[in-house]
């Protein structure tokens, strides 16, 4: 059995991977969600990421679409008590910021559509630095006295803003976050490393990264010549074009053959092995796409593989 890891500070305990709802309701519609979550869940997954606003993007959508998948998957299978639920607030067409007005009613409609009385990790989506700190924490302070919101959880936020978050939340005595969302991966590592992740360990922060494998490249399916077919294929040939892009796929490869491992799984695993990092998030529109990303639970590389992979992304 996979050991779950402790989020930050908080009683959340979690599997090393979480699973990321963007897919569900877009690419993957209702039946093929369902069959990637009770294949996530079978191999002890509990950890699942969405937002409000997906998928608001899809032409017919207006968001909510992925959470109202996972409601409908939560009722279906009467395991809400094993699952932690993490979601997000201030994209949503509708909810747009992080006005405390605007926290609140979107907040009432992710619970809503996840048919749920309570949200396990609420994170602002994006900051809203026209909005004081003090307005926002308080907001979501609200929200986990009144039992919606077990934990609070921030996304897209500048070192220096979420340094005033913490500090206001602990001078007023208040939630104070426990987990950061970063864009973070091996060849995106100046979106988290540095200020951020330094204002994050000092607090014991736990990231949870987004965009782990950047777009679907360090899955290793996308090579010189290849054609695939996905909706972010155009950004993952950026990264083939450059230099960085080459060096990291020459080593993820050469590791993954060590491990007769997924080059996916090798990614995913270096990125665990980061300072702060609790769980990567990835997602997967079909059940085949899924065991090379859980098999991060139980790779474990070497200090020399480590190295080399981040000497590669340099």
């Amino acid at each position: 059995m996979t050991s779950l890891r402790k989020l930050g500070p908080s009683d959340l305990q979690v599997f090393p991977l979480a699973l990321g709802g963007n897919v569900f309701g877009w690419t993957a519609d209702e039946a093929q969600s369902f069959t990637v979550l009770d294949a996530y869940a079978a191999a002890g997954g509990n950890f699942i990421d969405t937002a409000d606003s997906y998928s608001a993007w899809v032409p017919g959508n207006e968001g909510g679409e992925s959470e109202t998948v996972i409601g409908k998957w939560l009722a279906a299978r009467s395991n809400r008590s094993d699952i932690v639920v993490a979601t997000k607030v201030g994209a949503h067409p509708s909810y747009k910021g992080l006005s405390a007005t605007n926290i609140k009613a979107a907040a009432e409609e992710s619970l809503r559509r996840l048919g749920t009385d309570h949200i396990d990790l609420y994170y602002t989506h994006f900051d809203d630095e026209t909005v004081p700190v003090e307005e926002i924490i308080t907001a979501l302070d609200e929200l986990v006295k009144e039992g919606k919101v077990r934990e609070i959880a921030a996304s897209n936020i500048s070192p220096e803003r979420l340094q005033a978050s913490l500090d206001f939340s602990e001078r007023e005595g208040l939630a104070r976050y426990v987990a950061l969302q970063p864009h973070y991966n091996l060849v995106s590592r100046d979106t988290y490393e540095g200020a951020l992740q330094d204002t994050a360990a000092r607090a014991g922060l736990a990231a949870v990264p987004y965009f782990a494998l950047a777009s679907g490249f360090l899955t290793g399916k996308y090579r010189p010549g290849a054609s695939v077919e996905s909706a972010r294929a155009e950004k993952a040939g950026e990264y083939l074009a450059s230099e960085r892009g080459q060096q990291v796929l020459a080593a993820l490869d050469k590791v993954a053959k060590e491990h007769d491992a997924e080059v996916a799984t090798v990614a995913l695993a270096w990125l665990a092995s980061r300072p702060t990092v609790a769980a990567p998030i990835a997602s997967a529109r079909t059940v085949e796409q899924l065991p090379a990303l859980l098999a991060v639970a139980d790779l474990r590389l070497t200090e020399q593989e480590l190295a080399e992979l981040t000497e590669a992304s340099a």
